[in-house]
């Protein structure tokens, strides 16, 4: 279904049933298409002048227009009654325990993605505004706090393991952002003043998408889909899907590195 939609490439557990949903979607869309064409040209020929030379102020007193508009209505209720609200629902309220996810944090910014990892302890360390620096410390994150020592800091790259759960919780520090990586069918409006989590289960890493496309540039790209100021089309950040192993590795080597970035007295 991907290809005949024009869509790119599926790379995440869910994406399946929100191609589903296109698909009728579109399948209804093509329905009504169809018929109000018919409609429209049966009216030109059955109503045209030289067959109505004289105005019939009493119409047309058929029902059939209103049980057009009824059936109308009826697949609009399947469409939102039986697959928006089921899907939507699915989305919000079976979140998988954070136990068996990957946390993370995301907070927009004009015009940059800030990723924050809780670390080995999945405990994530305090922050504080008095300590925000937009070169060294954007998410003021405060290594004095036991917490934090661990703690992982990227911007504008998000590094997630495969095939495992991933929860994203969406911040904005001061206009409306929105989180889209359309591989992986999720879209989400990081608002100011809220923290929204999205989830997904990213299924094809990158290594894996670089041989399929024959890439070797191949990234999954994180698009602000909210127009956020000037600089909005400089907003773009980067996903990395690894192997568990390789995601491992890394977290390993960005802990160590920070832990010895905290501990330089000239930093």
């Amino acid at each position: 279904m991907t290809e005949w939609l024009g869509l790119l490439a599926l790379t995440s557990a869910h994406g399946g049933q929100f191609e589903n949903l296109i698909g009728w979607i579109h399948v209804f869309m093509l329905i009504l298409f169809v018929a109000w064409t018919a409609f429209f040209l049966y009216a030109i020929v059955r109503f045209r002048q030289s067959r109505n030379p004289v105005a019939d102020y009493r119409g047309v007193t058929s029902n059939r227009s209103v049980y057009s508009e009824i059936g109308v209505a009826v697949i609009e209720a399947v469409l939102l009654v039986g697959f928006a609200i089921p899907l939507w629902a699915a989305r919000v309220e079976e979140q998988p325990p954070e136990s068996e996810a990957l946390v993370v944090q995301v907070t927009g910014e004009q015009f940059a993605w800030n990723i924050h990892y809780p670390g080995p302890d999945r405990v994530f360390g305090r922050t504080d505004i008095a300590l925000l620096d937009l070169q060294s410390n954007p998410l003021g994150l405060d290594r004095s706090d036991p917490a934090a020592m661990d703690d992982v800091t990227t911007v504008n790259q998000l590094y997630l393991p495969v095939n495992q759960p991933v929860i994203v919780r969406l911040r904005s520090k001061e206009v409306i952002h929105s989180f889209g990586v359309p591989e992986f069918r999720v879209k989400q409006d990081a608002v100011p003043g809220f923290t929204i989590p999205i989830w997904f289960i990213p299924t094809v890493t990158t290594a894996e998408m670089r041989t399929r496309t024959g890439n070797p540039e191949f990234q999954y790209e994180i698009a602000c889909a909210q127009l956020c100021g000037l600089g909005y089309a400089r907003m773009c950040g980067f996903v990395i899907v690894q192997s568990g192993e390789e995601f491992q590795k890394w977290m390993e080597e960005a802990v160590a590195e920070q832990a010895a970035a905290a501990d330089d007295p000239f930093r």
